[in-house]
């Protein structure tokens, strides 16, 4: 009986060995991820930009929002600066995929981007050529991304798509529209590839609202839903100031039910709100 006893109690030694042992592997995995969230977190937050440009005549303001779990952190970004013949870029997207990569992949096109349009004006070939770049990389991610260039003083725009959402635009009196126009691929998947470019007028006393697309989709939540009510949100606010039109958009997220990051930039043409009469 006592040597029967024996073998038990030596068994489960054995097991409770072997649980400590996987409890603490479990819980080295568990700081590992967290490590990685954190640091997916600061890349995200470090790699956009502090400040949009500022330039008589054209009013802009962006807003992030970070994914509702940490794992579902990614490389949602918008960027804004300025470009060497006065005019100025913008750009919004959405990386594929989460965690530490598509926060770091995410700052790689941000870079490209800008590296790209310093040198070419036209934003369809801002696009071609950074995606020739991202697949010469054989990272193995890809992004969607809007890119746009406009000029302050007469509001002459062109911008070209790679596979992301349409924006949303209105003006004072009354017009509006989603800019479904033809674009082109992601980036980062094929070389080569063209993208259309669209060009138009920024006109005065317009908005012109760009978005990734935790904003109008969710799991649960179809995308045309989604666009109307940010063209419901714009048409109503045309007028309100960029910073004030961009919190409201964002908190349409809450509406999908989607759980990555969102981000929302507004452009906005004309005098500021405080001026007019």
């Amino acid at each position: 009986m006592a040597r029967s006893r024996d073998k038990r109690s030596d068994a489960v030694d054995d097991l409770l060995t072997a649980l400590g042992r996987l409890s603490d592997q479990a819980l080295e995995r568990v700081e590992l991820q967290q490590a990685r969230v954190e640091l997916a977190i600061a890349l995200q937050k470090e790699l956009l930009p502090s400040a949009l440009p500022t330039v008589p005549g054209l009013r802009s303001a962006a807003r992030y929002a970070p994914a509702r779990h940490g794992l579902d952190i990614g490389g949602d970004w918008y960027d804004g600066f300025r470009l060497p013949d006065g005019a100025l870029g913008f750009s919004i997207g959405d990386v594929q995929g989460h965690d530490v990569e598509a926060a770091a992949f995410m700052g790689q096109i941000r870079i490209g981007l800008r590296a790209v349009a310093a040198v070419v004006p036209d934003p369809g070939e801002v696009l071609s050529r950074t995606n020739d770049l991202l697949v010469s990389m054989e990272c193995g991610l890809f992004a969607t991304c809007t890119f746009l260039r406009v000029d302050p003083a007469t509001g002459e725009m062109s911008d070209a798509r790679a596979g992301h959402v349409p924006a949303v635009w209105a003006t004072g009196n009354g017009d509006w529209g989603v800019a479904e126009e033809e674009g082109g691929p992601p980036l980062g998947i094929l070389p080569a590839q063209e993208y259309p470019v669209t060009r138009r007028l920024l006109a005065d006393a317009e908005a012109l609202v760009l978005f990734t697309d935790g904003i109008v989709e969710g799991p649960a939540f179809p995308i045309e839903a989604g666009l109307a009510e940010v063209a419901r949100l714009v048409r109503a606010r045309v007028h309100a100031d960029p910073g004030e039109l961009a919190d409201e958009v964002i908190k349409i997220a809450d509406l999908t039910g989607h759980t990555d990051d969102a981000a929302v930039l507004v452009l906005s043409r004309g005098p500021e709100p405080a001026e007019r009469g």
